[in-house]
């Protein structure tokens, strides 16, 4: 896949912070930001709701009603339409500039996307809505290969690229509005337990990860059939039950492991695996690092 430095190669700079380079389609707009110099208190705004995803180096993001956070690579931003960013540049430098691309979509697409999913896809307890407030993240491996995949889409010279982006596009949103209901129940899920039936079976399983968890166990607990259960829970949230049940077990995995006293052993017992080598497996495929790699690398990085 083609990187931004390889689409603007030509580009021309022409101010040290927030360098500019554009491009235009049907329902959005792509525009690849550089700064070379560290720069703070730096204003952008947009007349659109906004995609903000960093490329390279460090910003420090202060928006209205949320604490200053810092911004960095594989991490995105949805802003609503008119809001204000200010924004600092700890880092950059000449042969190291901080890159952020901002895609601007389109409401009536946004609102197109939205309305197929309540006529098709509709959540079982709520509605899909796109987020009218500032929404930070991190990419999962599905939209930082569609941000890839936009960026050379945005440049290509092809006849059809408009027809071949509003399918990213598409994607994109229902990919964004499934991560940002992942992250609602996962964070509010004592709050939204007694009236959203996910809500509920996630904080379920987050308070019984040690023992064993099957689907037709959960989807009893609200009333579903398993194959009912498994679409609309893939539906909301992006990822299937096990999926999601597996993931959740490896985050807890990472905060056992940086306690040196507890043993791997206990550890994938504790967090309901039922095997150290399937353990293994699937904390090396999550975290690109076996559980014991892992804790070495976190306790040297307390010393």
């Amino acid at each position: 896949m083609l990187s931004a430095e390889n689409l603007l190669q030509h580009r021309r700079l022409e101010t040290l912070v927030e360098n500019q380079t554009s491009y235009g389609l049907k329902n959005a707009e792509m525009h690849v930001f550089e700064t070379h110099q560290m720069a703070e208190q730096v204003l952008l705004k947009f007349h659109q709701p906004v995609l903000a995803s960093m490329l390279q180096g460090k910003k420090v993001m202060h928006l209205q009603d949320m604490t200053p956070f810092n911004f960095l690579p594989g991490e995105s931003l949805i802003l609503p339409a008119d809001e204000m960013m200010c924004i600092d540049f700890p880092e950059a430098q000449m042969d190291s500039p901080t890159k952020c691309l901002a895609m601007t979509i389109s409401e009536e697409k946004i609102r197109e996307t939205v309305d197929f999913l309540n006529e098709s896809r509709a959540k079982i307890d709520d509605e899909w809505k796109f987020t009218d407030y500032n929404f930070h993240f991190t990419n999962d491996i599905a939209i930082q290969q569609i941000i890839q995949r936009l960026l050379f889409l945005f440049t290509e010279n092809h006849d059809c690229k408009d027809m071949f982006a509003d399918f990213m596009i598409r994607e994109l949103i229902v990919r964004i509005l499934q991560t940002e209901t992942k992250k609602i129940y996962t964070e509010k899920a004592l709050q939204l337990n007694s009236s959203h039936r996910l809500a509920y079976i996630i904080q379920y399983i987050r308070e019984n990860l040690d023992k064993e968890l099957t689907i037709k166990e959960l989807s009893n607990k609200v009333y579903m059939s398993e194959s009912n259960f498994h679409r609309v829970f893939k539906n909301e949230l992006g990822l299937s039950p096990i999926e999601y049940i597996i993931n959740e077990r490896i985050k807890l995995a990472t905060r056992l492991l940086q306690d040196p006293k507890k043993k791997i052993k206990d550890i994938y017992m504790e967090c309901g695996f039922n095997s150290q080598s399937y353990f293994i497996r699937m904390f090396k495929k999550k975290e690109q690092l076996s559980p014991t790699e892992y804790r070495s690398k976190v306790l040297v990085g307390r010393l």
